[in-house]
């Protein structure tokens, strides 16, 4: 069986996310005899909050519609994402502001005016 077109899909969810499309490049590597593929994308590293949203929402939902996908037509699908900014190489792979926090550091709470 033929594998969908996994970085038209990619490209179709990704880019309404970002100010310059053409900064988006997909790098698809496909096993058809494991039926896997492993989808990298990269874009310019200031477009990355639009991308990840608000605590990651949006590419979760990106990488669940890849997976769906990839599960219809009997494949695996796997979705990493890379910074793709001038100063970094395009195979470095920044951490996320969440996993940059230490883990013993409580979140900044609000407290209503009294």
């Amino acid at each position: 069986m033929d594998s969908p077109d996994f970085p038209g899909l990619v490209r179709f969810l990704v880019e309404p996310f970002l100010d310059s499309p053409d900064s988006l490049r997909i790098d698809c590597e496909e096993n058809p005899v494991q039926a896997k593929v492993w989808i990298r994308i990269a874009f310019k590293g200031d477009e990355r909050g639009k991308v990840f949203g608000r605590g990651g929402r949006n590419i979760q939902a990106i990488r669940t519609i890849v997976r769906a996908t990839a599960a219809l037509s009997g494949w695996s699908a796997y979705v990493d994402v890379y910074g793709a900014s001038e100063s970094d190489s395009g195979s470095d792979r920044r951490p996320s502001a969440a996993s940059q926090r230490s883990p013993g550091k409580p979140k900044p709470q609000l407290r209503p005016k009294p």
